[in-house]
């Protein structure tokens, strides 16, 4: 008799559903059971609003955890950097996984990169952060650009570009690997001109707290150097108090000696969309072997921040 199938909770979208089906894949295979994909909508998905206007931080994942709460699913995933950062104790994110590139990147017509962008140019994004950083960028090295906000999924996105109502898009390099579509990218955007959000690239599989035996088979998914790098991330979004749709930008990564790691640098900026004003810190330590040195890492990192100014930066703080 074959075991029931494990029900993985999951946004609707193509890239949600394709990275829920590489996870469902996975589990597959250390478990031995069958995985089905349950798509559920939610509040993020519906709302044309634009993400900062309704306050970013969970829209894309109450639903998901209402129904892991209500025993409609077995687990969950979501982009790492759409989940809020304060832990319902209920839940637990029983594994992160191996980190995509973190990257944004532009697709851009005629397959121009940042720099070679014609004077005017408009650069659509939803995100403050992106915004923050490309104008900060432009205003530094002599660039003319207009960011416009977007809301919208992936094919949407490339197609202000492809109907020829913006001149370039930015995109999270992460979804378009997932969803096949990198060879569309005109230009890498280097973590030196734009600092990805906090997680991105990495993704969360989370499932109820009191479910052991799910917990400790969904923990062979887990890549411990990219969860000490996104609790370092995430630890400095929280203690900057800031939602998802802040102007925070963050990035931990491994510097290596050779093949090996002795240390992790993290990364933090906070701007105004206009990119007049923009925070810029990073630190350096041992590469954290717990949870809580992980954090400490993204903590010391913001009180640093704050010293500089970063509170008046970001607009509306989260409650």
């Amino acid at each position: 008799m074959t075991e029931k199938a494990l029900r993985l909770g999951t946004r609707r979208s193509k890239l949600a559903m394709a990275q829920s089906g590489q996870v469902a894949d996975a589990v597959s295979q250390v478990t031995g059971r069958p995985v089905e994909l349950v798509e559920i909508t939610t509040y993020g998905d519906v709302s044309r609003e634009h993400l900062a206007q309704i306050g970013g931080t969970g829209v894309f994942v109450a639903a998901l955890r209402e129904a892991l709460a209500r025993g409609e699913v077995d687990f969950a995933v979501h982009s790492l950097k759409d989940l809020p950062t304060t832990q319902p104790d209920e839940l637990v994110v029983a594994a992160i996984p191996e980190r995509e590139d973190p990257r944004d990147v532009i697709i851009a017509r005629d397959a121009l990169k940042l720099t070679d962008l014609p004077r005017g140019a408009r650069i659509g994004t939803g995100s403050p952060r992106r915004m923050a950083q490309l104008n900060a960028y432009a205003r530094t090295h002599g660039l003319d650009i207009e960011t416009v906000p977007i809301r919208g999924n992936v094919d949407t996105r490339i197609g202000y570009v492809t109907k020829g109502d913006l001149d370039a898009v930015v995109l999270a390099a992460a979804g378009l690997n997932r969803v096949g579509r990198s060879d569309e990218v005109t230009d890498f955007l280097s973590v030196d001109t734009v600092l990805p959000a906090p997680g991105q690239g990495a993704l969360a599989v989370e499932t109820t707290a009191d479910d052991a035996d799910l917990i400790a088979a969904l923990a062979q998914l887990d890549d411990p150097l990219t969860r000490a790098a996104v609790t370092a991330e995430r630890s400095l979004l929280a203690a900057l108090e800031a939602g998802c749709s802040a102007p925070v930008g963050a990035l931990a990564d491994l510097l290596a000696d050779g093949q090996i790691v002795k240390e992790m640098r993290l990364r933090g900026v906070v701007g105004t969309t206009d990119g007049s004003t923009l925070v810029q810190l990073s630190t350096t330590g041992p590469v954290p072997e717990t949870h809580e040195a992980a954090t400490a890492l993204g903590r010391e990192l913001a009180t640093e921040m704050l010293a500089q100014g970063a509170a008046g930066l970001m607009g509306e703080r989260a409650l």
